[in-house]
């Protein structure tokens, strides 16, 4: 195997872990707020994440979490700015099972995360 695939493997693996472990984070979000329908995930430029759970209503069901995978705290740039909008890279809902239909998904997600104007 060449040093770039075995560097790319190690990279899908990152990954993967960084997957998991967030699926645990979003589970015990879950867990601990019974009202919760699904968790806000918003990922930072810099690796830190926020979560929250979030109601039927879309007002919160949790208290925000921020944590970075494989840390004991979040990084500088976060304890300054407290993860600003601006280096956020990826924002969703992960749904509890079942989802809600999709006409109270666009709702929350319009809410929660906002809206994008639609360009033609």
């Amino acid at each position: 195997m060449t040093k770039k695939k075995k560097a790319s493997k190690k990279i899908k693996n990152k990954i993967l872990v960084a997957e998991k472990n967030e699926e645990a984070m979003v589970e015990g979000i879950l867990e601990g707020s019974p009202d919760g329908i699904g968790v806000v995930v918003v990922r930072l430029e810099c690796g830190c994440k926020k979560m929250a759970a979030v109601k039927k209503d879309g007002e919160p069901a949790s208290k925000l979490i921020m944590y970075r995978d494989q840390a004991e705290s979040i990084c500088s740039k976060c304890k300054e700015d407290n993860g600003d909008f601006m280096r956020v890279t990826e924002a969703f809902i992960h749904w509890t099972k079942p989802e809600p239909s999709d006409a109270v998904k666009e709702k929350i997600n319009a809410k929660v995360l906002g809206t994008m104007p639609v360009t033609n």
